[in-house]
């Protein structure tokens, strides 16, 4: 898979701008599935057939970005973000704009980093002068970092793997999925960074019986790290709760029953912050069975985003093998 995932992690794909992104992914899941569409919201919509239970299957497309606000007259960008973007990790990164101007976030100065917010930074894209800057990249551009996929002994570093290698793992999971009970709707929605839109959208159109987010998490495996469960190389996080959703009990252990059935290796997620597109399913119509397979992940919100590729292919496995349970029959929906 890692050919794929470096692929769609060093595409550009800010939250609103995810049209090369899109794109991608539709060249990669079309062969593995019977339709695909867009709906008004963006989100890439790629279904499998079948006669038992509509199960939704999400990873957003998007990621952290910004967007420029105003041009100075010594012609540096001013910006603004979009998504959960920490001002003291832009410092002198590189990053891409919508039309493929380059350019490097820098910093005015300043006593200490604490003082460090976004209106300190600006975009340095070799202007001479504000015309110049101006006829190259105007406001309401938006932006995204520049960062390529690095391999770390047995980890992957990159940008967007939040969420990227959910999408890599959905496309894997269509890939491997030959026979399933039910009708399989892989969704790669829009928008997830800046409120859970797209899934909102789209769990609304398919109303799905179960849906499932594929996304990462956060762990606790690091220096002084926050006291979680969640370690990378202990395999495929099930989520238990976040700040978006309480998974329900009977999908919970729907989904460990599967791991353990299988021999999987899984570990519980329990995240006191931030939230996936389940949150979004679950409070559609009046109210839709979710839960979310995680990869655990270090450094999230970085250009430098860490994972392990055990834990990415034992997500694909446990997806898979949910996949081809009947979900109706697993879940008591009948």
């Amino acid at each position: 898979m890692k050919t794929l995932i470096k692929k769609v992690v060093e595409t550009f794909g800010p939250s609103g701008r995810e049209d090369s992104i899109r794109e991608i992914i539709k060249k990669e899941i079309e062969p593995f599935v019977d339709s695909l569409a867009v709906d008004t919201m963006g989100n890439l919509h790629a279904v499998k057939k079948g006669a038992g239970a509509r199960v939704m299957v999400a990873a957003h497309m998007d990621e952290i970005g910004f967007v420029v606000t105003h041009i100075d007259k010594m012609g540096f960008l001013r910006i603004s973000p979009v998504g959960g973007v920490a001002p003291v990790r832009c410092l002198y990164q590189r990053v891409l704009l919508d039309n493929g101007v380059k350019g490097v976030i820098g910093v005015e100065p300043v006593k200490n980093n604490n003082e460090i917010d976004f209106s300190k930074l600006y975009v340095d894209i070799g202007a001479k002068d504000e015309d110049e800057a101006r006829s190259l990249a105007g406001e309401g551009r938006f932006g995204a970092f520049l960062n390529e996929m690095t391999e770390l002994n047995d980890l992957i570093a990159a940008k967007s793997l939040d969420d990227r290698i959910g999408c890599v793992v959905a496309i894997e999971a269509a890939r491997r999925l030959k026979k399933s009970p039910n009708e399989i709707h892989f969704v790669f929605t829009v928008q997830e960074e800046v409120g859970l839109r797209g899934a909102r959208a789209a769990a609304f159109r398919i109303e799905p019986e179960l849906g499932i987010a594929l996304d990462v998490t956060g762990t606790g495996d690091t220096p002084e790290s926050a006291k979680m469960p969640m370690k990378l190389r202990n395999g495929v996080a099930i989520k238990i709760k976040d700040s978006s959703l309480l998974v329900p009990k009977k999908v919970k252990e729907f989904f460990m029953a599967v791991a353990e059935r299988n021999k999987i290796r899984h570990q519980p997620e329990i995240l006191t912050f931030g939230g996936t597109d389940a949150g979004a399913i679950n409070l559609s119509k009046s109210g839709i069975l979710a839960g979310c397979l995680s990869i655990p992940t270090r450094y999230i919100h970085s250009v430098s985003e860490t994972a392990s590729l055990s834990d990415i292919e034992e997500t694909v496995k446990l997806l898979v093998k949910i996949l081809e349970c009947d979900v109706k029959k697993e879940l008591a929906l009948e």
